[in-house]
């Protein structure tokens, strides 16, 4: 119940000649006075917004239906007449209304197929998958959706493979809403080639002129310190750490998962945890050459307390690795140098 502020033109049996607040139930419809207890009115309309329902209580008490979503073909809004020539009372209709409904269902379902609505149809269902397996939230899925409409509207997808325009604009969504999922993330969901994806994507940035931020590299740094199994300490190092990197510019033009991966291997060696930069590149599914490489440039600039012996014996290490390996980038693998 709630207080209703508006004048009105009641008058109240008990308080004469004073002005009254009247009091609206929105369960009743109902407005009546504070004072006396009058019913004004009864069955008013509710014109506030609609309240989200669940479950049984949605189909029951639901008033305008599902939200509408661009993740649909039709938007959610679609029609649907069933089978049955019936009523709503059970009767059967008569044979003119029959061959009528008939004639209804047959154009109701021409127009779900034609060539757009197929597209869109295939798509979306894909993206119902996709969004189960990168566990994307509602925002990503709808401006994932937004961005592939657009696509369509300006037939940059004619003649290509939807499912990798689909993924190419997820990850654009991903992307625009600051997801922490990799190009790798989606190409492994899709089943798909890697460069198929980036390509795609890189002609959706430059045909829809995208304005797309990097990705914050304490996104990744939870997931990666899930996967090696390090302490929260760890992970709250590594984050100061990062925080530390991004203040002296270092991270600027940087990959955010490979700076994400440097710093929980840095802090967990300070932490004398016994994690490698091989369980870490795996879990960030880079090389650990560039965790040995980023590790050089945080030691020149400063960032950890180098004096650690357990971390200088092991950066010392790692650069030694270094000079006597080299990585092949095309076979992902490392090479000995043939002096």
């Amino acid at each position: 119940m709630k207080k209703d502020p508006e004048p009105n033109n009641h008058v109240c049996k008990t308080n004469k000649g004073k002005d009254v607040l009247l009091v609206s139930d929105s369960t009743t419809g109902e407005v009546m006075c504070s004072s006396c207890g009058e019913v004004i009115s009864q069955n008013e309309a509710e014109l506030g917004p609609e309240s989200m329902q669940t479950g049984e209580d949605y189909m029951s008490k639901s008033r305008t239906g599902r939200k509408s979503t661009l993740a649909f073909n039709d938007m959610g809004l679609s029609t649907v007449i069933q089978q049955s020539d019936k009523d709503a009372t059970g009767k059967n209709l008569s044979g003119e209304m029959k061959r009528t409904f008939y004639r209804l269902r047959m154009w109701d379902k021409n127009s779900k197929a034609l060539p757009g609505h197929r597209n869109m149809q295939k798509a979306f269902t894909l993206l119902e998958g996709l969004k189960a397996k990168l566990s994307l939230t509602d925002a990503a899925v709808e401006q994932a959706a937004y961005i592939y409409r657009k696509t369509l509207a300006k037939k940059i997808g004619r003649g290509r493979s939807i499912p990798v325009i689909l993924s190419a604009c997820v990850y654009a969504s991903c992307r625009f809403t600051n997801t922490p999922r990799t190009i790798q993330d989606v190409a492994d969901a899709t089943n798909l080639r890697r460069t198929s994806i980036h390509r795609i994507y890189r002609m959706l940035v430059r045909d829809l002129d995208l304005t797309l931020e990097t990705y914050n590299p304490v996104s990744f740094i939870t997931r990666i310190t899930t996967e090696v199994g390090a302490s929260e300490k760890t992970k709250r190092d590594a984050i100061k750490f990062l925080i530390k990197a991004e203040e002296l510019m270092i991270t600027s033009g940087k990959n955010p998962v490979a700076m994400a991966a440097t710093v929980v291997y840095l802090a967990a060696i300070i932490n004398g945890e016994k994690v490698s930069q091989t369980q870490v590149s795996k879990a960030a599914n880079i090389s650990s050459v560039t965790i040995r490489n980023l590790c050089k440039k945080l030691k020149d600039a400063k960032i950890a307390s180098f004096a650690n012996p357990k971390l200088a014996q092991a950066v010392k290490s790692d650069e030694n690795i270094t000079k006597d390996e080299t990585f092949n980038v095309t076979t992902r693998q490392k090479v000995k140098k043939i002096n």
